[in-house]
Formats: C-alpha cells, structure tokens, sequence
C-alpha cells in the first residue's frame, strides 16, 4: 500500500503526535508498505525534500503558540510531486495548514481519507483568547473540529474513549469512529538497553544521587499540563525526605514561571530542570527515576504514561479517562483524584521499595500491548476500510482493492 501521512509536526521537531507519527511511518514501512510524509520545515522557510523525495516539508510562519508554523493550504509547488507518489490512502494527523491540504487533495485526487484527531482543543482556547470570549471561542473550535472531523474525511481515529465520547456524545457526529490507542516502540525503552554506568552518566550531570528519591515528569511546560501541581506537592515529599527530587523533562512557554515556583518554595535543590532534551536521550531520564508522575487533564492519551511503563518506571496518574484506559490502579501504576491522594501515595511509596518493584514489573508487561506493530496493524485495518467503501474501487472490489490492501501493488 502506498500510504501519505500529512501532518504539521514531524522529526526532529519533537513532541507527543510528531514522535507518534513516526513511529507509525517506521512500523508500516516494516510490514512492506511504502509511506510518503508532507509537514512543516519549522526550521526554515522554504521547501526541502528528504528521503528520496519521499519526505516533503512546507514552508510555514510562525504561529506564536510555541514553536508551531502554520502553511498555506494548497502548496502548489509540491502538488505535482505528491501526484507522482500515486497514493492509495491519506492519513491526516492535524486539522489545520497541511490538513487542509490533505483534504483538498483528497478530494481532489479522489483518495480515501483518514484522520487521528490528536489535540483536545478545547483546553488549549486560552493561549488565543487570553481568558477572554473563552465561551464563544470553544464553540468556534466545536464547528471547526466538526467540519474537519466529519464533514471531509473517511474514517475517523481517537486515541482513547474519552475522545470518542466527544465525538459521539458532545459533537454528535455520525461518521464510524475508531479507537486505537497511539503506540510507541516500547523496546527504545526497556532498562535492559541501558547500562549502569550510562545511567550514572545522567546522574552526574544532573546532580541526583542513587540514594535519591526521584519523581519524574515529562512533557511539555504549559499550563494545561498542571506542573505546578507536582511542584507545590514536592514541599511535602522534602519534608519526608530531603534526598526527594523532582525531575523536570521538557521545555515550553511556562518554564520560566515554574523555576521561580520552586525557588519561591525553597525547592531549587529539589526540583531539576532539565529544559529540551534530544529525542533519543528521553528514554534513560525514566531510567533515573523510581516514579512517574503526571497531574495533566488534558490528554487525549498521555504517551508518557505508556513511556514510563515501558521502562518499568510505575506511573503516579490524575483519575482522567486517557489515563484510566492505560493505568490499572495498584497493579501497573496508582490513580489519585486530589493532592491530598497524590502525597498519600508517593509518601507510602517511598517507604515501600516492595511495592514499586511490583508496580514496575507489572508496567512492563501493561506497555507492552501499545507496541508499534500492534498499532500499526490496527491503523492498516482502517485504511483498508476506507479503500473498501471509496466509490473509485467499488468497480473492482475483488481485484484493485485486494492488491492494493496486501501491498502488491506494482506502481
């Protein structure tokens, strides 16, 4: 199958979709498909082409919400170029810019279109509204999401039941919905890759002892992730025990705001700010940490939750649907719904060494079922739905369809 992923973030700009996109490109390529990306040069304002041509990236300007660019919606330039790939599917991962582009192409070329719906964008309003017109903005997203969600594509994917449940119960919409959790490549993960001495090389650097009790966070520093919650939190712990640390990985538009938190609470011995680390680096800071904590509502499925557990490092999660679905409380991880919860926890953890080796084992084999191969053959399924119920095949279901969906295509 000859497959094009669109999408507005992609290596090496990282984050939670851009690494998942990847990762689903690397699985499909290993099941014999060929795959095809259009994205964002968020370095440049030009066009460059990777791979062979089989990687294009568009010229976009900056948005000012972090460091997203947004394109323009029909790049002419590389019109053609897409044309020659002859693709058999279009998978979108973002609404707008390339989105949209995938959409008019789509359209256009008459290709099956299918789409992930990665951002809860309700949650995210603020950093345009600044707190005003909130009421009136969500409703705007509510429409925008409905037109590019409903109206324009195939077949729709969501991560978790809490996205579903948007869909279907909120925004009503009518199109099939499929829910399949993101995967990751959980063996970049597994602490048997990394050695001691590897291990203590990031210690070193970061000034964390292995007698140290370490809760780790990673992802983005903004509001919505309620980082300040793990910091307030983190007086306690040092009370307890003053060899506690927090360990911060990741950058954003509030990093600033939460140093000065924690110089405020007398913590800058105890909470560590790594700021942007390389994406092949991530995996040993959960290899330092005996904890992974997150406090964040706003997931549509926390794929740090399913890192941690990868790298048998027991997640600390807030009672929300993306985390639910994921973290089987007191088997693989603990659930809390207040501060009061969150402290009792890790305090009764770090008296029970025990218990996390239990929890940690556990999360090892829980991540295991969000495996790359496993997430790419479920994505397959749906493509091949889509190819299946497109008008253009309909006059040769049992021949053009079924090469297509097994990859014989000879183009």
């Amino acid at each position: 199958m000859r497959i094009g992923l669109f999408t507005d973030t992609y290596p090496p700009y990282i984050n939670g979709v851009s690494t998942s996109i990847s990762m689903l490109k690397h699985a499909l390529e290993k099941q014999g498909h060929q795959v095809f990306v259009v994205t964002v040069n968020n370095e440049l304002i030009k066009y460059a082409y990777e791979e062979g041509g089989r990687v294009i990236r568009i010229p976009g300007v900056p948005t000012g919400i972090y460091d997203y660019r947004l394109t323009g919606i029909y790049p002419l330039r590389c019109v053609n170029k897409i044309k020659k790939w002859k693709l058999d599917i279009i998978h979108s991962h973002t609404e707008f810019g390339v989105g949209t582009f995938a959409r008019i192409l789509a359209k256009q070329l008459n290709i099956p279109l299918v789409h992930t719906y990665h951002t809860m964008y309700e949650d995210y309003v603020h950093y345009i509204t600044k707190g005003y017109f909130d009421h009136a903005s969500k409703k705007i997203v509510e429409h925008l999401t409905l037109f590019y969600c409903d109206k324009t594509i195939s077949e729709l994917i969501v991560p978790t039941k809490k996205t579903y449940d948007l869909f279907k119960e909120k925004y009503k919409v009518r199109r099939n919905v499929h829910i399949i959790p993101t995967g990751i490549e959980v063996e970049r993960f597994y602490k048997e890759k990394y050695t001691t001495s590897m291990i203590d090389k990031y210690r070193n650097k970061l000034n964390i002892k292995k007698s140290d009790f370490v809760i780790l966070f990673v992802g983005r520093l903004a509001q919505e992730k309620n980082v300040e919650f793990l910091i307030d939190s983190q007086k306690d712990f040092v009370k307890k025990n003053p060899n506690c640390k927090l360990l911060i990985v990741g950058d954003g538009p509030d990093i600033e705001k939460y140093k000065k938190l924690a110089l405020r609470l007398g913590l800058e011995n105890n909470v560590i700010f790594t700021g942007k680390v390389p994406w092949e680096e991530v995996p040993i800071y959960y290899q330092i940490a005996n904890l992974f904590a997150t406090a964040s509502t706003t997931e549509t499925q926390g794929l740090t939750v399913i890192e941690a557990m990868a790298a048998s490092t027991p997640p600390i999660a807030i009672d929300d649907e993306s985390f639910r679905n994921v973290v089987v409380d007191g088997l693989n991880g603990k659930i809390f719904k207040n501060k009061r919860q969150y402290k009792k926890i890790v305090m009764d953890l770090m008296d029970n060494s025990d218990e996390i080796k239990i929890l940690s084992k556990q999360a090892r084999r829980g991540a295991e079922q969000y495996s790359s191969k496993y997430y790419a053959e479920r994505v397959l399924d749906v493509y091949k739905l889509a190819i299946e119920n497109n008008p253009k095949y309909k006059y040769d279901i049992f021949g053009r369809v079924k090469k297509v969906i097994k990859g014989n295509e000879d183009e």
